[in-house]
């Protein structure tokens, strides 16, 4: 599943690279919880919350089912 969800945060890197930022995939659990960082302007942006719940979070659980949550680790 690891590869899935690293081909999916492939095609959101642009996005969240056009406004200075980007996502690194820290770890993915057995049970579908997908940790990653957010780097560059996303990591210290107030609205970096929205971005990985309405953003990434939204795109990864809509391309694979077993995605169950997306947490940030800092």
């Amino acid at each position: 599943m690891r590869e899935k969800v690293e081909k999916v945060l492939e095609a959101l890197r642009p996005f969240l690279q056009a406004d200075g930022g980007d996502v690194e995939l820290v770890d993915v659990s057995d049970d579908g919880i997908v940790k990653v960082r957010l780097t560059g302007a996303c990591g210290s942006c107030p609205m970096s919350t929205m971005t990985l719940k309405m953003g990434v979070e939204r795109k990864l659980k809509e391309e694979i089912p077993e995605v169950k949550a997306v947490e940030q680790v800092f």
